[in-house]
């Protein structure tokens, strides 16, 4: 016989009332101390969550079981949570439940599960131990250190806090002791993404990718979970100091594949690429002789980068930066970032080189200095070194001019260090400016004037002159007439007998009245005689002889006197004979 549902408002029986007091006793028998059961939240305090589990009494779950949870947070009216019956407070009439021991035992059941079949379970890092971190999975386990990342962490205390996905590596039911590994969850993921990436990707593919890190020789980008490397050379048709010049961690950047090798899991990925290479029509568009401005890019020992424009430099050596002599530093004439004019000297579009030159961009300074400037011209300046050659003056700033030994003065000088000094401020005449050999001839003796053109006006043949002997050869003598003007004696005018040797007649620093026999001013040389100035120097006394006698002295009387004089000269000579014969 079928029952008849009773109506909504029917009262209830006697027998209503005890059928409910059996559900309620069954009720109460099968939700003990130490079982979960299922609520909903009905209200949550700064202290506790009050949860409807179906009884006559609600439940109440302390609020650090939630905020001390895997997940970290606080549920809301209506929401269902799990927890443990853990006692009945008769004074308050409330039950004590535990969503931590709820957790803990599905946790247990979890990590079971887990450890035996290799699932992934999210855990909160806890805190920082000594060889690992604290991870709470519904219940804490041990992560050790090798184990936290795929790359040693750099700071610890930034995981801290975080929740991260772990796989259970070894797990005790009995003492509920846990061991899990961040790290293998991450090899595992990258495997998956590394074999999906090399199945994608193609050799010219154009993928975006996240800068991950950087190195001198490169950048490291994540292309879907498998890093490529972006290397220097790869990254811009110019020279780059360093990869953080362009890119930095976190950037998003579009790269082209240039290659790949699965099996070394390697990539090479580059930038550059995707712009035109600038070299390609390079000799068409810069040409020898051109002027260019350009920007300093790099200096270096040996000359100086300039840009002329992205992806194209030419290299300025420190020969072709200034027309001075001197090598002087790029860095003392330029700064990174300067414009400069240059003149293109030499294009390579093979090698990939172009030659500067700042100073062919420029006049050279002898062409302005020969302008305002003439042979003759008095200068003063510096001596700034001396050579066995010579010594050189700075007359302007970045032009030096070379004095001769020749004209340093007109006496003769073995090395101008006799005259000169470095650092002693001279002056000079300009004598040439030979802006093709970029040189500048300078003299001091010419200050004085022309001695020699000098001398050929003051004297004449047959003039006698005291000299000084300077040096002796074989076919005669140099001698000093004055300081920087020398002539010489031939054997044959040294003296009234025959002479073989000089060095056997006369020395070096002896001085002499010697007789001009010859002038070449052309050539500018001179002859003497010692043996005519001898003669004529006894002309001169007897002449001076004769002026000095009385006017009435007769022809006769001049000869009787010097027969007196022969006749005494014989006496001594007799007698000297007469002692000998003795």
């Amino acid at each position: 016989m079928t029952e008849v549902p009773k109506p909504k408002d029917a009262p209830l029986t006697s027998e209503d009332y005890e059928q409910l007091l059996d559900q309620y006793q069954f009720s109460a028998k099968e939700v003990g101390p130490g079982k979960i059961v299922k609520g909903r939240v009905i209200k949550v305090t700064p202290t506790h969550v009050l949860v409807d589990i179906g009884m006559k009494s609600e439940g109440v779950i302390p609020i650090e079981d939630f905020t001390e949870a895997v997940e970290g947070r606080l549920p809301k009216a209506g929401d269902e949570v799990d927890a443990v019956l853990e006692k009945t407070d008769r004074k308050e009439g409330y039950i004590i439940l535990s969503k931590k021991l709820a957790d803990t035992q599905k946790a247990v059941e979890t990590l079971e599960q887990a450890f035996a079949h290799g699932h992934v379970l999210p855990g909160r890092v806890v805190e920082k131990i000594k060889t690992g971190y604290t991870v709470n999975v519904g219940l804490n386990a041990f992560m050790p250190d090798s184990h936290a990342d795929l790359r040693p962490v750099k700071d610890p205390a930034k995981l801290v806090g975080q929740t991260v996905k772990v796989k259970v590596i070894k797990f005790d039911r009995k003492t509920e002791n846990a061991v899990v590994s961040h790290k293998l969850y991450q090899q595992e993921e990258r495997e998956k993404k590394k074999k999906n990436v090399f199945s994608q990707i193609q050799k010219g593919q154009k993928v975006k990718g996240i800068v991950k890190s950087l190195t001198s020789f490169g950048a490291f980008v994540d292309i879907g979970g498998v890093e490529g490397l972006l290397h220097v050379s790869d990254m811009s048709w110019g020279k780059i100091a360093h990869p953080h010049d362009l890119f930095k961690p976190g950037q998003e950047v579009e790269v082209l594949v240039l290659d790949f090798n699965e099996k070394d899991e390697k990539i090479s990925l580059g930038t550059k690429q995707l712009t035109p290479d600038p070299w390609t029509n390079i000799a068409e568009k810069y040409k020898a002789g051109d002027k260019i401005t350009g920007k300093v890019t790099s200096l270096t020992d040996f000359g100086a980068f300039v840009e002329l424009e992205p992806g194209v430099e030419g290299l300025v050596h420190i020969s072709d930066l200034t027309w001075s002599r001197k090598m002087i530093h790029p860095k003392k004439l330029l700064s990174l970032g300067t414009e400069v004019t240059v003149s293109i000297l030499d294009v390579n579009p093979v090698s990939k080189r172009i030659s500067l030159g700042l100073k062919q961009a420029q006049p050279h300074p002898l062409e302005l200095f020969k302008q305002k400037t003439h042979p003759g011209t008095h200068l003063k300046g510096k001596i700034t070194s001396i050579t066995d050659f010579g010594a050189f003056l700075e007359v302007e700033p970045g032009i030096e001019g070379l004095i001769h030994i020749s004209d340093i003065s007109w006496e003769k000088i073995k090395h101008p260090s006799a005259k000169l000094k470095v650092g002693q401020e001279a002056e000079a005449v300009l004598l040439n400016v030979d802006v093709e050999r970029q040189k500048v001839s300078l003299g001091i003796k010419q200050l004085e004037g022309d001695i020699w053109e000098d001398f050929f006006n003051r004297q004449k043949v047959g003039d006698l002159v005291t000299v000084k002997i300077v040096r002796i050869a074989d076919f005669g003598v140099f001698v000093e007439i004055l300081p920087g003007i020398e002539g010489v004696v031939f054997n044959s005018e040294i003296d009234e007998k025959k002479v073989e040797n000089p060095a056997d007649v006369v020395k070096v620093g002896e001085a002499k009245t010697a007789k001009i026999i010859k002038l070449n001013a052309r050539d500018k040389k001179i002859s003497l005689s010692f043996r005519q100035a001898l003669a004529d120097l006894q002309k001169q006394d007897y002449q001076r002889y004769v002026e000095s006698q009385d006017d009435r002295l007769t022809f006769g009387d001049l000869i009787r006197d010097q027969l007196r004089q022969l006749q005494n000269a014989k006496k001594p000579a007799a007698a000297d004979e007469e002692k000998s014969h003795d």
